[in-house]
């Protein structure tokens, strides 16, 4: 029997900071998806670059390993993954940009962000402005090229366009109101605050906030509070990092599973 769900999706929260609904589906799909968001969008990162001088107190390769994991600004219409390039990945203005630093500390300390960096193509600026990268002293500098180009997240976390991403069941709160006293343990118990008394009945005002700890069923005296949640809806959370506008992050995520189901269904139709 085939098992046919309605899916439905409600948005609470959509631009740097991501909240979303989704009912219909099963904690299978849900991991799929937030390993998707994770591991299957393509972004821009910093992958290396030719140090021309740095005094500076930082060796070479720590300060390569700061500027990788500076989110850049992605165009996905003018860029490629290297292996999808004609190139062969081997770098050419079609899979990767060029960034410039330059910067001397000639009057005193000076601190260097990300707001220094300068990409050739105008467009692939980092997507945060005030990131420090190094603190120069009178007198020392940093020079270098760096070569940014697009990857996925399953290759290094540099190239995921989330700071994390997350899902949990949705939560369910039952209350035996025969065995309730409205003594309000359960509501004083509650690290998240979630649950509320109105028109004398135990509420769970904030589902949102619920993490399903069950503090407020451990604080019970008469048993009449459970705690329980539904397999088939669950709250998502992610934070851009702003490669990417937030919907197109969901949307290439969405975009790579369906071409792997597809590619899956080719073989196994081949057999």
């Amino acid at each position: 029997m085939s098992d046919k769900r309605d899916i439905s999706i409600e948005i609470i929260e959509f631009n740097e900071k991501v909240k979303f609904i989704v009912k219909g589906i099963n904690p299978t799909i849900a991991n799929t998806i937030r390993r998707a968001i994770l591991t299957e969008v393509p972004t821009m990162a910093i992958d290396y670059a030719v140090i021309i001088e740095n005094t500076s107190v930082l060796y070479d390769e720590i300060l390569l390993h700061r500027l990788s994991f500076i989110p850049l600004k992605t165009d996905l219409e003018s860029y490629k993954l290297p292996e999808k390039c004609e190139c062969g990945g081997s770098g050419c203005s079609n899979c990767q940009v060029r960034l410039y630093l330059e910067v001397e500390a000639e009057e005193g300390s000076l601190l260097v962000t990300s707001s220094h960096l300068v990409p050739e193509d105008g467009r692939t600026f980092p997507a945060k402005e005030n990131i420090p990268i190094v603190k120069l002293e009178k007198g020392q500098k940093v020079i270098l090229e760096a070569y940014a180009r697009l990857g996925l997240g399953k290759e290094k976390a540099k190239w995921q366009p989330v700071a994390a991403c997350a899902y949990k069941y949705f939560p369910i709160i039952e209350v035996n109101e025969q065995n309730c006293s409205l003594c309000e343990d359960c509501i004083e118990r509650c690290p998240r605050k979630t649950l509320a008394l109105v028109d004398n009945k135990i509420v769970l005002k904030n589902p949102l906030e619920c993490s399903l700890c069950k503090e407020c069923e451990k604080a019970c005296p008469e048993g009449a509070i459970k705690v329980k949640y539904d397999d088939s809806c669950f709250i998502f959370k992610f934070e851009n990092l702003g490669a990417l506008p937030s919907d197109v992050i969901v949307e290439k995520a969405l975009e790579a599973i369906v071409e792997k189901a597809l590619e899956l269904k080719r073989l196994l139709s081949s057999k």
